[in-house]
Formats: C-alpha cells, sequence, structure tokens
C-alpha cells in the first residue's frame, strides 16, 4: 500500500496518532486528500463502490500509475469527464478524475 499511495499516487505518510498505531495500517497525505488504509481479518476488496479522487493532472497521474504497474482503465461514460480507474495492491477500485 506505500508503494501505490506514495511511489504510484503521491501522497506522503503521515503518523497515525499514538492511540491509533497498535491497529496497524497506514496514513497518507498529499493537498486536501488523506486516505486511512486498515487492517481487517476477513477484508473482501470494493470493486464497485469506489472513491472518486479530483487531481490536477489526470494524465501525469495516470502514467505514473501505469509505471507503477497498476492498471489503468479510462472511462468516458461522462461526458466532459476526463477520469480513470485503478485497483490498489490489495483489489479496491479506486477513480481519479480531473479536478
Amino acid at each position: 500500500m506505500r508503494a501505490f499511495w506514495v511511489g504510484a499516487i503521491g501522497l506522503t505518510e503521515v503518523v497515525k496518532p499514538e492511540r491509533l498505531r497498535a491497529r496497524g495500517g497506514a496514513w497518507f497525505r498529499g493537498g486536501r486528500l488523506e486516505v486511512h488504509v486498515g487492517i481487517e481479518d476477513d477484508f473482501a476488496p470494493a470493486r464497485k463502490a469506489h472513491p472518486g479522487i479530483a487531481v490536477g493532472d489526470v494524465e501525469a497521474l495516470s502514467a505514473s500509475v501505469a509505471s507503477s504497474g497498476a492498471p489503468v482503465t479510462w472511462d468516458d461514460n461522462i461526458p466532459g469527464v476526463r477520469r480513470f480507474h485503478t485497483t490498489d495492491p490489495v483489489g479496491n477500485r479506486v477513480e481519479f478524475q480531473q479536478a
């Protein structure tokens, strides 16, 4: 998850509050976006429900995501919105669109 959210997406890992560290997982931040990744015993990835994240340069981000080895699937179902979907390393669907 660190390689995806930090390496491919460009966020920075931030230290979780001390009281929450024992739960595992990690927090990532960039600009006004903050993503919290947790650990679950009976985890099942979200393959349909997903966050839609607006970014400043969706083309550059898609190149970074693709170069990390994650899939990039462009979607033109919303007229006038340039966006793509990918999956994080554990299979969760994530959408990025031009801000």
